[in-house]
């Protein structure tokens, strides 16, 4: 369910819908189905759903819980919440189309050999998922079920479009750039529109067959069932589960104007009520179809004057798109060694500033308080991501940005493989984005949305009663004004772990030094070209995003913003 495997591009080969339950003859019979449910924990928009229920007798809505994923894997008390809380609101779905959902514990090798023998199973259905180690499980299933005469039947419903026809489209190759991904996507169309869930009409000569004591042997576990602590557990901020993903679509589809005048860099890192949607975790774990979504923004947008891609809510989702085409497109992806699109850099191995950082102990106030936030919640605003990963890699720390994946990926609800990786390799400037040059002051940039530090105060109320001059630099105030505020820097908060101003002037340069030793064959066009060029190339010429970053780097490369 939550990929662990190097990159590398495996396709999944599904036999054609054909509605035959019988392998050896061409005569239309019942099938007994499993619909195996994995990140598309929906009704709505999910075709490989509606093909299980085609010419179907009997029904198994299915989820695995592999035990090895507790164990073994980096997810945060957060991310187990709403995960249950999506199986149980899937679960109440399907009994009003008297049905239930089964979970079972075990790896799907295992566990589906034995269930298609025990529920005489002809047919198992599943939503394709492009991560490797989902592929690679996907196609091992697949040979298993072979040998059991099971037909398989997957559907593409998590991305907007087929990624492999994208790939396939670009000569072979993953688009590296969104001008070029556009010029691509554009000729293969709009995404396919969302099919219907479907109705209790539907599914009036299906039959579940489930049990009086269902809930012992096939309910949802607690998370105390998980052998999870749950009094760590912050307020149920975004709860999970399709219908509170709706709910919150139509809301946002309510705000017409908001909607279309929407452009992500105008938005807020550090907002007390969140600045943009947070419908990212329900889009990862498939409680909101991508199309879905799209299609309703489309709408919107019909007819009125609307923000362009790459910074507006179309262009989001086709930024998405992008990073799912790289991640199936480029081996090793979530790595820097083995990634021929990565820059080789020499990071430092530093436990204690690493574990500073994900601590919420680096001395920085907007540091350390969007660490706080995202450890609390589970969820924090994309520039305030941005300023993070800066911070720990190229910017302060010079740490390698795969610790910084995996912090991420333990922590937020919207942790998903392929994006992770794009994003930290984006941010630390390791690829797709050339200008190590732009560091995020971890002091100036949270002033220019937040000039009094009111998000400081509600994450780390220990500097409270700081007074705005000294909120984000508290190591400059007086020793009378620290005891003022009751907080004594350096007992009852951290000094700062670098000086930045020092340590990130020596960083630019050992960026530059990496990108020096590169070699001309790895070297593609944009780490050649000036700054204007590469900002031109990368980005549609009309767009906002393009507008907003040629007007920055057209100012003096001391703007405190930056550094």
């Amino acid at each position: 369910f939550f990929s662990r495997a190097e990159s590398r591009r495996i396709r999944v080969i599904s036999k054609p819908d054909t509605g035959l339950s019988d392998k050896n003859s061409p005569v239309t019979m019942s099938h007994n189905c499993i619909h195996w449910f994995r990140k598309g924990l929906r009704l709505h928009d999910n075709p490989a759903l509606i093909a299980a229920l085609k010419d179907c007798r009997h029904i198994y809505p299915l989820f695995l819980l592999d035990p090895w994923y507790p164990n073994n894997t980096r997810i945060g008390i957060n991310r187990w919440r709403f995960l249950i809380e999506a199986l149980k609101d899937l679960d109440s779905s399907l009994r009003k189309l008297n049905s239930r959902l089964f979970v079972l514990r075990g790896t799907p090798t295992d566990i589906l050999p034995k269930f298609f023998e025990k529920w005489k199973i002809t047919r198992l259905t599943f939503e394709v998922d492009t991560e490797p180690y989902s592929q690679s499980r996907d196609n091992e299933v697949m040979k298993l079920a072979e040998e059991h005469r099971v037909e398989v039947i997957s559907k593409i419903s998590h991305t907007l479009y087929n990624i492999d026809r994208i790939i396939d489209e670009n000569n072979g190759k993953p688009p590296l750039t969104y001008v070029r991904f556009q010029t691509v996507v554009r000729n293969l169309g709009s995404p396919k529109k969302p099919v219907p869930a479907p109705t209790e009409e539907d599914v009036k000569d299906v039959f579940t067959p489930f049990s009086k004591n269902h809930e012992e042997e096939f309910g949802i576990p607690t998370l105390e069932d998980l052998g999870l602590d749950t009094s760590c557990l912050g307020p149920d901020l975004f709860p999970g589960g399709e219908t509170e993903a709706l709910r919150r679509l139509d809301e946002h589809m309510q705000r017409t104007g908001w909607v279309c005048s929407f452009e992500k860099p105008q938005t807020s890192p550090n907002a007390l009520i969140p600045s943009t949607t947070v419908l990212s975790p329900y889009v990862r774990f498939g409680c909101l179809s991508a199309r879905t979504f799209w299609w309703r923004l489309t709408d919107v947008y019909r007819g009125k004057k609307h923000s362009d891609p790459l910074v507006s809510l179309h262009g989001q989702m086709l930024w998405r798109e992008f990073f799912y085409t790289a991640a199936v497109g480029i081996p090793n992806f979530n790595k820097m060694e083995g990634n021929s699109h990565c820059v080789q850099v020499d990071w430092d191995d530093n436990p204690e500033h690493l574990a500073a950082w994900r601590e919420a102990r680096t001395g920085f106030p907007f540091i350390d308080a969007i660490m706080t936030q995202l450890r609390q919640e589970g969820w924090i605003h994309h520039l305030a991501r941005h300023a993070v990963a800066c911070f720990l890699t190229r910017g302060d720390l010079w740490i390698n940005w795969e610790e910084g994946q995996k912090v991420f990926e333990e922590l937020l609800l919207d942790a998903d493989w392929s994006l992770n990786a794009g994003n930290w390799q984006w941010l630390s400037a390791s690829a797709f984005f050339h200008q190590y040059f732009r560091v995020y002051s971890p002091i100036t940039f949270g002033k220019k949305t937040d000039k009094y530090g009111d998000y400081i105060k509600k994450y780390l109320p220990v500097l409270k009663k700081f007074p705005a001059e000294y909120i984000y630099e508290p190591w400059k105030a007086p020793r009378s004004v620290q005891e003022r505020a009751g907080c004594i820097v350096g007992k009852d908060y951290p000094r700062p772990i670098v000086e930045h101003e020092v340590v990130h002037k020596k960083n630019i340069q050992r960026m530059k030094a990496a990108y020096a030793k590169r070699s001309p064959e790895d070297q593609d066009d944009k780490t050649k070209t000036k700054v204007h060029d590469y900002l031109w190339y990368s980005f549609p010429k009309q767009s906002c995003e393009c507008k907003y970053l040629k007007q920055i780097t057209n100012k003096n490369l001391n703007n405190p913003l930056f550094l």
